[in-house]
């Protein structure tokens, strides 16, 4: 079977680096699997790039125009949403005309339109699109935060600086709801929350929806000696580590500013002298310096192995994310045998079992969050809690199970041809 996987980048991202991996699971079990993409970073032969890249660059910067001025020309915001004006028409390209089953991915900022999304619709191919946000299923937003509006007509959006009744959400609704019309989806939720969201959104209504989480690659991540792994990574080589990572540090919305707030906190006193925070991403140097624990910064990983072994090092992971879907990076973490800690917020709690393989605090609550760091880093519980977080990732993630039931979709698909 020839399957077409459609992301906007391969390696940036959470999205991309779960097409990527399942673009090569579905090739090592004997399907064609092609992912394409507009920002390509590697000489993958399974990767192809979109043409015209300078027009898709046009088109990218012409849509955030427009969203800009959508936005009452503020940059507040500016990145949370998406109206899918623009992108490219992929149709007549020989992966798609060759392609048995088309799988979206996240098509965002400039990679395919709405217009286009219907487009593929009507071509009669069969459409998978896994959601790594909200965006398929709401007017404009990724993440739509505690307005319901999508679950009827997207309109006044809560995320522009002017909204109104027939703001930008409204008429990226209105356009949703006619390309979806002519033809089918099978909505691919990540996690069990983000597929219940979807259900109760207008927008998928005569569509299907299903749960299929992500995957990731047991060769790479996997328990190892935490020695070797501080070497490597050139980490101290005594004392406890606490690990945070994302693409881009500053983002509000991956609740840094609460992880401050909980490693100040005095239930955490008793670490002082012990703990060192270690944080990956862009502008991770931006951590605030008067921290009563010492920070270590390396920069935006890309490399999966390097990132193992970081993994691999440190003895919690925290995630404070304030919307996340299944992050891939609770998923390494718990692979790795590292217990984890984030907020109750999304499909977090869908993956960190309480008390059993980490901790899950309180939405929002950085005195629970700082609870949560000082029980997984608890000698009486590490053990127990790196255990168990390891079993449950090779039992419930591993890609056996999750390209098995992605195969099994898309044959059910193809059938109905």
């Amino acid at each position: 079977m020839r399957v077409l996987l459609i992301n906007t980048s391969e390696c940036a991202g959470g999205a991309a680096i779960a097409a990527r991996r399942l673009t090569d699971a579905l090739n090592r079990h004997g399907e064609k699997a092609c992912l394409l993409v507009r920002d390509k970073q590697t000489s993958a032969v399974t990767t192809s790039r979109l043409p015209h890249q300078w027009l898709l660059r046009l088109k990218f910067l012409w849509e955030r125009l427009l969203v800009f001025v959508a936005n009452g020309c503020s940059r507040k915001g500016l990145w949370e949403v998406d109206a899918g004006q623009a992108g490219a028409d992929i149709t007549s390209l020989p992966e798609f005309v060759e392609a048995d089953v088309v799988h979206l991915h996240w098509v965002n900022q400039g990679l395919l339109s709405t217009r286009q999304i219907g487009k593929i619709l009507a071509s009669g191919k069969p459409v998978v699109w896994t959601m790594h946000d909200m965006w398929p299923f709401t007017g404009i937003c990724h993440y739509a935060r505690t307005c319901e509006l999508f679950q009827s007509q997207c309109q006044r959006c809560p995320q522009l600086q002017r909204p109104g009744r027939h703001d930008l959400s409204c008429a990226s609704f209105r356009r949703k709801q006619q390309a979806y019309a002519k033809g089918h989806i099978t909505f691919v939720g990540c996690s069990e929350w983000i597929a219940g969201e979807a259900r109760q959104s207008a927008l998928t209504a005569g569509h299907r929806v299903v749960s299929i989480p992500n995957t990731y690659d047991s060769e790479v991540f996997h328990p190892a000696p935490k020695g070797a792994a501080r070497q490597r990574m050139a980490l101290p080589a005594t004392g406890r580590l606490l690990l945070f990572t994302c693409q881009r540090v500053s983002t509000p919305r991956k609740g840094l500013a609460y992880l401050l707030d909980a490693l100040a906190s005095p239930s955490l006193k008793r670490w002082q002298g012990l703990l060192t925070l270690v944080v990956v991403g862009q502008n991770a140097e931006d951590v605030a310096a008067e921290l009563p624990f010492p920070v270590i910064t390396k920069g935006y990983i890309t490399d999966e192995a390097e990132m193992a072994a970081l993994y691999q090092a440190v003895d919690a992971f925290v995630t404070p994310s304030l919307e996340d879907n299944l992050p891939n990076t609770l998923m390494e973490a718990m692979a790795t045998a590292t217990p984890c800690v984030g907020f109750d917020i999304g499909g977090v709690p869908e993956m960190i079992d309480h008390e059993r393989t980490g901790y899950v605090a309180r939405f929002c609550d950085a005195e629970d969050l700082a609870k949560g760091i000082d029980y997984v880093l608890d000698g009486n519980n590490h053990d127990r809690l790196a255990e168990a977080a390891a079993h449950k990732a090779a039992t419930v993630w591993n890609v056996e199970s999750v390209v098995r039931r992605y195969i099994e979709l898309y044959e059910s698909l193809s059938h109905k041809i």
